[in-house]
């Protein structure tokens, strides 16, 4: 396991699914943001779901999923309702 591992919520499938869309780093996931990071992994898996938007969300923000601030969970899962399949 790499680096991203080692962020909040971030275990071996999404640092699979994560290198295979290209960010490998820490740095790379912060630089295109969550919800871009999101998109390109439901191109490789269609299940790619909420709770996954919001793991990559709190990685990022250095959190679990869950303390994540009510207003942010709320713009992720507006995002996620426009762009489920």
């Amino acid at each position: 396991m790499g680096e991203l591992s080692k962020l909040p919520n971030i275990g071996k499938t999404v640092e699979e699914q994560l290198a295979q869309v290209g960010i490998s780093t820490a740095d790379e996931l912060r630089e295109i943001g969550a919800k871009a990071a999101w998109l390109k992994i439901q191109e490789i898996d269609e299940s790619a779901c909420i709770h996954r938007l919001l793991a990559l969300e709190g990685a990022i923000q250095g959190v679990k999923k869950t303390m994540l601030p009510d207003e942010v969970k709320a713009d992720l899962k507006g995002f996620y309702q426009e762009h489920k399949k």
